[in-house]
């Protein structure tokens, strides 16, 4: 049986990643990290391996082994 993928809230992604859910808005604001927008109020939802994906290329691109915490 396939595993489901786990979405991230804004705030949920924020904690994982180590920044501000300020943040985490507006990297999906710039097409940065991808969301999707649930229900009437557009509550934003992030892909657990979409947010793996963007920790993966941020570490590569600023030559650093951990991001988290960073701001």
């Amino acid at each position: 049986m396939a595993r489901r993928s786990r979405m991230f809230t804004t705030t949920q992604a924020a904690r994982y990643l180590g920044v501000h859910p300020n943040t985490i808005r507006r990297w999906e604001a710039q097409g940065i990290l991808p969301c999707y927008r649930l229900g009437t109020r557009g509550d934003r939802r992030f892909l657990r391996e979409e947010v793996d994906r963007f920790l993966g290329k941020a570490r590569s691109d600023n030559g650093h082994n951990d991001t988290r915490g960073e701001t």
